[in-house]
C-alpha cells in the first residue's frame, strides 16, 4: 500500500498540531511518537498516557441469538461473562491458525460489539457473515467510532475529572455521556497498567480527545504514540497479530490457550486446536532478555550451542529495564526453560540472552 492510499483517523489534524511523527500501520497513517517513545512509555508507567487507536476495527453482530452465534464462532466462552463485560477472544481458521484476536463486548443476548485489529476487520466481518444465521446481521462500523486508551496510574484521575465512570471491575464497561456525547468506557488496555479504553462516536472524537489531553497533561502525563504502545505491550508479553499470532501461529503456540473455551461444544478451529494441544505444540512463545548490549528485532534466529532453536517474533529496547528484550517462538524439542542462556543472531553478531517467561515487568492491569 502506498502512502497516498493510507487511511487517516478522525483526529489526524490534532496529531499534526501536537507534532506527531507518522508511519503506516495496518493500512492507516498512525502517530508513532510526539516527543519521544521513551518519555511516552515512562509517562504510562509512572503517571498517565493517552493513545489514539481509532484504526482498530469495530463491528456489531445483532439479531436473535447473536451472542450464541458469536460464541459458536470465536474461541473464548461468552457464557463466562455477562452483559456489561468484555472478553479477549480469537477468531481462528479451521486449521487453528489465528485470523485475528479481538475484544468482544457482550451488550445483550442479541448484540455483541467487536473490536478487531485494523488490518483484519474486513476478514473477521466476512467470515462471520458467511455463516450468520437468518436474522443475525454483521455490520462493519470501522469508521463509526473512535478508540482512545487512557493508561497509567493516574488514568482514573483523568476520567473522573471529566465525569466519566471509573468504578468498574477489570474488563467491565459502561455506556456513559460526556458533554451530551455518548462514550463507551471499558476497564482494559494493552500496556500492563491500570487503564481504560473509550469509544466515542467518530464525529465526537476531536472534542473528546482534546478534553482527555487537557486532563492527561494536568495529571503530569502526555499523549503517546504506537512506538510506546509497542514497547509497553512487549514488556508485558502481549501478542500482536502478525507477530505472535497469525494464520501460521496458533493459540497453543502463542500461550493464549487461556482465551479458548475448551469445554464449549464448538468454535472455529476446535478440532485442530484440541489435537495440537493433545500432541503438544511444536513451538512455544517465550521471552528473551539480552545479557549483552544490543537491540533485538523481529525475525532473528535464536541459537543454542550454535544450532537454531527458534525465531524472534518481536523485539525492542525496554525503557523500563534498560536492556533489549524480545518475544520468540522456541522449538519445544529444545526444552528451553526460564534461566537458560541462548544466543540471537543480530545481523551476524551473536547476542547472549536469557530465556524468561513474560511479563518482563510487573503487571498492574487488574
Amino acid at each position: 500500500m502506498t502512502d497516498n492510499a493510507l487511511l487517516e483517523g478522525p483526529i489526524h489534524s490534532v496529531h499534526v498540531e501536537l507534532g506527531a511523527t507518522f508511519a503506516p500501520f495496518g493500512g492507516w497513517e498512525m502517530p508513532v511518537q510526539y516527543g519521544g517513545t521513551v518519555g511516552e512509555h515512562t509517562a504510562v508507567r509512572t503517571t498517565v498516557g493517552l493513545f489514539d487507536v481509532s484504526h482498530l476495527g469495530k463491528a456489531t453482530v445483532a439479531g436473535p441469538g447473536a451472542a450464541a452465534f458469536v460464541n459458536s464462532a470465536l474461541t473464548n466462552d461468552l457464557a463466562r461473562i455477562r452483559p456489561g463485560k468484555a472478553q479477549y477472544t480469537l477468531c481462528c481458521a479451521a486449521d487453528g491458525g489465528v485470523i485475528d484476536d479481538l475484544i468482544a463486548y457482550y451488550v445483550s443476548d442479541d448484540e455483541v460489539f467487536l473490536v478487531p485489529n485494523a488490518a483484519n476487520t474486513a476478514a473477521v466481518v466476512a467470515e462471520l457473515r458467511k455463516v450468520a444465521p437468518e436474522g443475525v446481521t454483521v455490520t462493519d462500523e470501522h469508521r463509526d467510532y473512535a478508540v482512545f486508551a487512557v493508561q497509567g496510574p493516574k488514568s482514573t484521575e483523568v476520567l473522573a475529572a471529566l465525569g466519566l465512570p471509573t468504578d468498574m471491575e477489570y474488563m467491565a464497561y459502561a455506556d456513559a455521556d460526556w458533554d451530551g456525547r455518548p462514550v463507551r468506557v471499558c476497564r482494559t488496555g494493552y500496556t500492563g497498567e491500570h487503564g481504560f479504553e473509550l469509544l466515542p462516536r467518530w464525529a465526537d472524537a476531536e472534542a473528546v480527545f482534546r478534553a482527555l489531553t487537557a486532563q492527561v497533561v494536568a495529571a503530569g502525563g502526555q499523549p503517546a504514540g504506537l512506538g510506546a504502545r509497542d514497547t509497553l505491550r512487549t514488556e508485558m508479553g502481549y501478542p500482536l497479530h502478525g507477530h505472535e499470532l497469525s494464520l501460521d501461529i496458533t493459540p497453543n503456540q502463542a500461550r493464549t490457550g487461556w482465551a479458548v473455551g475448551w469445554k464449549k461444544p464448538e468454535f472455529w478451529g476446535k478440532a485442530a486446536l484440541e489435537q495440537e494441544k493433545a500432541d503438544g505444540p511444536r513451538r512455544t512463545l517465550m521471552g528473551l532478555k539480552a545479557l549483552d548490549r544490543g537491540v533485538l528485532r523481529q525475525g532473528q534466529t535464536v541459537l543454542r550451542d550454535g544450532e537454531p532453536v527458534g525465531e524472534t517474533t518481536s523485539g525492542t529496547f525496554s525503557p523500563s529495564l534498560k536492556v533489549g528484550i524480545a518475544l520468540a517462538l522456541l522449538d519445544t524439542t529444545a526444552k528451553l526453560e526460564p534461566g537458560d542462556e541462548v544466543e540471537v543472531d543480530v545481523r551476524g553478531r551473536r547476542l547472549r540472552c536469557e530465556v524468561v517467561k513474560p511479563p518482563f515487568v510487573d503487571t498492574k492491569t487488574k
